[in-house]
């Protein structure tokens, strides 16, 4: 997924942004140690902030790793922790939707705290590399699995794979990656990422696009 911001999204992402400012303030943390500790800069956390710019998945990562809360929290949700029988349940349409660069995200489950794993449906609208400054690049391990249409998933270290409707591919998300629809219409996708560490810094992705 791709690291880079994208421009000013609609009303959500003002919400966040007062949600990501909350969370650092009930720290008493500064712009700048916030920033160090999310491994974001201070101009990225200012602009999320002020709902500037709509984060990418991997710079949501970075910013609740950092302040040490769940995704879920930064969209309205109190999510729940339970010993055992841990269950949530999101019906169609339900999950909380956040839209960046090349991608129409609804996050799943997110009534759920400390999950192992962070489920998204994902509708892919970008069909260039060219809607991506850079690799999407983090710790952990990612499951990719096309609802419809289809997907040409680009990497570092693998020629491009092409993916339709059924297709799945599970890789280590610390390698650099970007997915692009195919198909004429923009593709659907179940997303899955395991939780991760501070995300490492990206590569260009300009050698992909030769």
């Amino acid at each position: 997924m791709d690291t880079h911001l994208s421009k000013p999204a609609d009303p959500s992402t003002t919400d966040l942004g007062r949600r990501v400012r909350a969370a650092r303030q009930a720290q008493d943390l500064t712009l700048e140690t916030a920033s160090r500790l999310c491994g974001v800069s201070r101009s990225t956390l200012s602009k999320v902030e002020n709902g500037l710019m709509s984060p990418t998945f991997d710079v949501l990562q970075k910013i609740v790793l950092g302040l040490k809360i769940e995704i879920g929290e930064l969209f309205g949700s109190t999510p729940k922790v339970s010993a055992s029988g841990r269950r949530a349940l999101t019906r169609k349409n339900e999950g909380q939707r956040h839209a960046y660069r090349g991608y129409q995200m609804e996050l799943l489950a997110t009534d759920l705290a400390h999950k192992a794993m962070l489920p998204f449906r994902i509708r892919i609208s970008a069909h260039t590399l060219d809607a991506f400054d850079d690799w999407g690049r983090h710790e952990g391990e990612e499951f990719l699995y096309v609802i419809s249409g289809s997907v040409c998933l680009y990497s570092e270290l693998y020629a491009p794979t092409h993916l339709n409707a059924g297709d799945s591919l599970y890789f280590d998300s610390r390698t650099g990656h970007a997915a692009v629809s195919t198909s004429e219409e923009d593709a659907e996708v179940l997303w899955m990422a395991t939780s991760a560490d501070i995300p490492q810094t990206p590569v260009t992705i300009e050698s992909t696009k030769k």
